[in-house]
């Protein structure tokens, strides 16, 4: 059996190789694996992120669900998420997130039991869809990926230790 490559329509379609970077973090939180997967939704982070405001967020059950699709404001164009995977006994959530001319990106996130604690591992795979997006992907570096992760971690911690959001600076 060989393999053709299809024929293109008579219209131009725009083929090409995608401009894509992707990281990994793994975060080490003093909580439960129950209680930090519960927290990773997008009504509870309003909990422990100071200033985290979706615009919308369309669930059934009022919290993180497969299925779920929640907006946020972004600097460009509001971005739309949708949470493709949720399993909370597994301790894992997948998302994709479309930021309209700049960004498609798929966000995991798999949570495990570790002493004292648990620990999270986070991949962000942003693919660029266009100019903007380029400019992006360019300032996604893993120098920048390390710093907003240990911002995220440090941040979650300060919430499971005291109840409450670490507050911005500004």
């Amino acid at each position: 059996m060989s393999l053709t490559k299809p024929k293109l329509a008579a219209k131009s379609m725009n083929v090409r190789a995608p401009n894509r970077v992707s990281h990994t973090y793994k975060q080490r939180l003093n909580g439960s694996m129950a209680k930090v997967f519960s927290l990773l939704c997008p009504v509870r982070e309003a909990e422990w992120i100071d200033g985290w405001n979706p615009v919308l967020v369309l669930t059934q059950s009022g919290y993180a669900e497969q299925d779920c699709v929640f907006i946020t404001d972004a600097k460009v164009h509001d971005a739309i998420w949708f949470i493709t995977r949720h399993d909370a006994a597994r301790g894992f959530v997948e998302m994709i997130k479309v930021t309209p001319g700049v960004t498609a990106c798929k966000l995991t996130i798999r949570v495990r039991p570790a002493k004292p604690g648990c620990e999270a591992e986070i991949t962000y795979s942003h693919t660029s869809l266009g100019p903007e997006g380029d400019v992006y992907i360019a300032g996604f570096t893993a120098e920048y990926y390390v710093q907003f992760m240990r911002e995220w971690e440090s941040r979650l911690n300060h919430y499971l230790k005291h109840g409450s959001a670490l507050r911005n600076s500004s």
